[in-house]
């Protein structure tokens, strides 16, 4: 993932710039995600972690209720109105197109400081069966990070 050009990003470092965009329409207080699907070089689609279309979302109410009761990531999602950012792209992409596709992920806290990027339990299954092939999200580092999303005993 090195730069030939320093003015010019790779290919992944491209992606994920394009997904941190899509990060800034979310409706979330808490975090901000933004998903984009890639073949071939070709965005199938994207997505933004959010309520789901019509219903009040966290940003138009100011409360989120996971942050009230202190929730820590990963946990409750029950209790959250959003749609994470890859579900969200995976419901809007062509299913052929998605095929042997890659998808970028890049999530950012209220500061804009960078959040964990690695996909929880449910959308590393939604991926799966999109047959969605590779996960890169943005590190904590601001490195591209590759996901094995291999099916797996531990999970």
């Amino acid at each position: 993932m090195s730069r030939t050009n320093s003015r010019r990003p790779s290919w992944d470092e491209y992606f994920l710039e394009i997904a941190r965009v899509v990060s800034t329409r979310s409706t979330c207080l808490r975090r901000r995600y933004g998903a984009v699907i890639v073949n071939d070089r070709i965005i199938v689609s994207t997505g933004y972690n959010g309520a789901p279309r019509g219903e009040a979302n966290c940003s138009d109410t100011g409360k989120c209720l996971r942050n009230e009761l202190n929730i820590p990531r990963g946990e409750r999602y029950e209790l959250c109105v959003a749609v994470h950012a890859e579900q969200n792209a995976i419901i809007n992409g062509d299913p052929v197109k998605m095929k042997g596709a890659t998808i970028y992920i890049a999530g950012f806290y209220a500061d804009g400081t960078i959040a964990p990027g690695e996909p929880c339990l449910l959308c590393r299954r939604m991926i799966r069966n999109a047959l969605i092939d590779k996960i890169i999200y943005l590190g904590e580092n601001g490195q591209p990070v590759e996901f094995d999303n291999a099916i797996q005993g531990k999970r």
